[in-house]
C-alpha cells in the first residue's frame, strides 16, 4: 500500500502515501486556500507534505493577521473611548457656586444661618434682652414697654423675609439635586462604554484568541506528524 504512487496536485510529481495526504484530510479553511490557486482541485486529490505546507504557513500567517486586526480595532475602540471628553467626578460644589448670582448666594446664606444653632441662641438672647430692658426700663430705657408691640413686629417682619428665602434655598437645593443626577448620569454613561469596550476585548481574549491558539496548535501538530512520517520513511529507505 505504501509504495503505490499518487500524482501531486501542485508539482505533478508522484508521491506514495506517506509522503503527503489527500485533500478531504485537510481543514476546510486550507482546502478552500488551496481552491484558490486550484478551482478544479477536489477531495479526492493528493497533495505532498512539501507543498502543503507552503499553504499551512500561508493559513498560519493570515490568521495571526487576522488576529492582529481584530486586536487593533478593539484596542482603537478602547482608546478612542478614553479619548472622549472627560467626564470625571466633578467638583459639584464649586461649580454650582460659580452659577449662583450674588442675591441667590445671599439668600442660601441667610437660609443657612437661620438653621443653625447659633441663630436660634443668638435670638433667645436677643430676646431675652430685649425683654429685660423694656420690662424693667433698665437705666430709663423703655422704647418698647409691655406688651412689646414693636417686638412682635419686628419678629412678624423677621419671619415674613425668612419664609421666602428659604424656600428660594430649597428650590436651589432641588435645582442642585438634578444638577449632581444629571453629573452621575454623563459619569455612569461613560463609564459603561469603557466598561462595554473592555468586555468585548476580554470576549475576544477568551473565545476568538483561544480558538486561534487551539487551531495553531492542530497545524503544528499536523506538521510535525508530517515530518515525522517522513523521517521514518527516510530510516526506512536508508536501512534497505
Amino acid at each position: 500500500m505504501t509504495d503505490q504512487l499518487y500524482q501531486d496536485l501542485i508539482s505533478q510529481k508522484s508521491y506514495t502515501i506517506l509522503e503527503g495526504v489527500f485533500l478531504s484530510e485537510l481543514d476546510d479553511s486550507i482546502f478552500k486556500l488551496i481552491q484558490t490557486d486550484y478551482p478544479q482541485a477536489k477531495e479526492s486529490d493528493f497533495i505532498s507534505y512539501e507543498g502543503l505546507t507552503n499553504y499551512r504557513m500561508t493559513h498560519l500567517k493570515r490568521m495571526i493577521e487576522k488576529a492582529n486586526d481584530q486586536n487593533k480595532k478593539i484596542q482603537d475602540t478602547v482608546h478612542a473611548s478614553k479619548m472622549q471628553e472627560t467626564i470625571s467626578a466633578m467638583d459639584m460644589h464649586s461649580q454650582w457656586n460659580e452659577k449662583l448670582t450674588f442675591g441667590q448666594k445671599v439668600a442660601d446664606n441667610v437660609a443657612r444661618f437661620g438653621g443653625s444653632w447659633t441663630f436660634i441662641i443668638s435670638f433667645i438672647l436677643i430676646l431675652a434682652v430685649w425683654t429685660f430692658v423694656n420690662g424693667i426700663h433698665l437705666f430709663g430705657v423703655g422704647f418698647d414697654p409691655y406688651p412689646f408691640i414693636l417686638l412682635n413686629l419686628v419678629l412678624s417682619t423677621v419671619a415674613a423675609i425668612q419664609a421666602p428665602l428659604i424656600m428660594m434655598s430649597q428650590n436651589r437645593a432641588s435645582d442642585y439635586d438634578r444638577f449632581q443626577a444629571k453629573n452621575d448620569y454623563d459619569v455612569n454613561l461613560k463609564s459603561e462604554a469603557e466598561v462595554r469596550a473592555l468586555n468585548e476585548k476580554l470576549d475576544h481574549l477568551l473565545n476568538q484568541d483561544q480558538a486561534d491558539f487551539l487551531e495553531i496548535q492542530k497545524l503544528q501538530s499536523e506538521m510535525l506528524v508530517s515530518i515525522s512520517i517522513q523521517l521514518a520513511e527516510l530510516q526506512k529507505q536508508h536501512r534497505k
